[in-house]
């Protein structure tokens, strides 16, 4: 019972601090210490020292000797290669949830695309911020795969630190009807539509990336 706790509180200070990284709350390069962030989170030790490292493998944080631990900073090169990785696995993830989904999911879906659309025409970055990861977590579950969603998973925080990190480059309006592209073509268990809208934005995110270099 005290192991399922512990997880429990591990994974809450994964989500917060996977938050505040992607939010840059904790800003690229910032260090800070274990301490301060129990302090700022209001939880354990141990569950944070294990979501930390977490996050060192997903390569949002890293060690420094003595001094504490860093956010990592933002790379344009890194981010495409991440991308082309991406890709792949999002794919898979979109054409096996078009066939898996449930009935509820579906509807979740559709649901999901009206209300991306619309924070996105309200110009509401967090609250289209929001609808993104409800969206990835849902599309996730239907997918039935744990392995490529565990693969996938770290990519999907980088990606979101990187547009609040360039958001100015961005097209809040044209992500916001790409995600619900892909959404409507789950709901309909079209699965090759899944997949190539996928693609469609996948195509996008790489050139907003390409944008970035002209900053």
């Amino acid at each position: 019972m005290q192991a399922m706790k512990n997880k429990s509180l591990a994974e809450q200070a994964y989500e917060k601090i996977e938050e505040l990284i992607v939010t840059l709350q904790l800003a690229p390069g910032t260090v800070f210490t274990e301490g301060e962030l129990c302090q700022r989170l209001n939880i354990g030790r141990t569950p944070v020292r294990e979501a930390l490292q977490r996050l060192i493998m997903d390569g949002l944080v890293k060690s420094m000797p003595r001094r504490g631990m860093m956010v990592t900073e933002v790379n344009i090169a890194d981010q495409m290669a991440l991308l082309e990785t991406r890709r792949v696995l999002e794919r898979l993830i979109v054409s096996k949830a078009a066939r898996r989904a449930t009935e509820e999911q579906r509807q979740l879906l559709q649901q999901y695309a009206f209300e991306i659309r619309d924070a996105a025409q309200k110009g509401d970055l967090a609250e289209f911020m929001r609808c993104d990861h409800k969206f990835d977590r849902l599309v996730e579950e239907a997918s039935g795969n744990p392995f490529a969603v565990k693969a996938n998973a770290p990519f999907h925080a980088h990606c979101r630190r990187f547009w609040y990190y360039y958001h100015i480059n961005g097209d809040l309006q044209r992500s916001a009807d790409l995600h619900a592209d892909i959404m409507r073509a789950i709901a309909r268990s079209d699965e090759e539509g899944a997949a190539k809208a996928s693609d469609a934005f996948m195509d996008y995110l790489e050139e907003f990336t390409r944008s970035a270099l002209n900053r």
